[in-house]
């Protein structure tokens, strides 16, 4: 019997350190598999198509939505970022987990297909420590980082939509409680009543 795969939807605010999440997760647990999105931003430095992102003209997005390719599209600061349905559904059928790593408007698509997903917000300590990573960082211009930080509080706003909480202050310890989380959605009952079933009709006992 093989247990459906848990779609785990990982988002927040820009700088809260998703993807720095997400790596360090998928590092020390290569059985879970990361579902490359497709966006028509341009590559930041050192990011590579088919690892980072699927790379595309807006031409060729357009193209995947109207073929319903597209688990969930969004626009965002002008550019479009969406999960290719296929691989997610081909993955989660064999029993294994895939992690997306996508912006709020994007989770909240995928809450509406899959429900049972699993939703976790990333936030970081406070707004000061989202602006300093921001800026430090430097792979956005100016303008961008400003509309970056003029969105922030809306987005936490939309925290309460989401399953799981986690404050992203030391990475080890926000990895830790991503990894527990996991863990325990795994063994949460309604994901578990086939499972039930099959110890049951085992056969008699005593």
């Amino acid at each position: 019997m093989i247990q459906q795969g848990n779609l785990i939807v990982i988002s927040g605010p820009s700088g809260a350190g998703k993807g720095t999440i997400c790596k360090s997760l998928l590092q020390q647990h290569p059985e879970i598999h990361y579902s490359i999105s497709a966006t028509t931003r341009q590559p930041r430095e050192g990011e590579v198509n088919g690892v980072n992102y699927w790379f595309l003209s807006k031409e060729q997005f357009r193209s995947m939505i109207d073929r319903d390719e597209l688990l969930e599209w969004a626009e965002v600061y002008g550019n479009y970022y969406g999960t290719p349905r296929a691989y997610v559904n081909e993955v989660l059928g064999k029993g294994q987990d895939v992690v997306l790593e996508i912006d709020i408007q994007g989770a909240m698509k995928v809450k509406s297909k899959f429900p049972e997903g699993t939703f976790i917000f990333i936030v970081p300590p406070s707004l000061v420590e989202l602006s300093e990573r921001l800026w430090q960082r430097g792979t956005d211009s100016p303008d961008v980082i400003r509309k970056r930080l003029q969105c922030v509080r809306e987005e936490l706003s939309m925290a309460t939509n989401y399953h799981y909480l986690v404050v992203n202050d030391r990475l080890p310890d926000a990895v830790g409680k991503v990894e527990a989380i996991i863990l325990a959605e795994k063994c949460r009952m309604e994901r578990n009543v086939k499972l039930i079933e099959t110890i049951s009709d085992t056969g008699s006992i005593g």
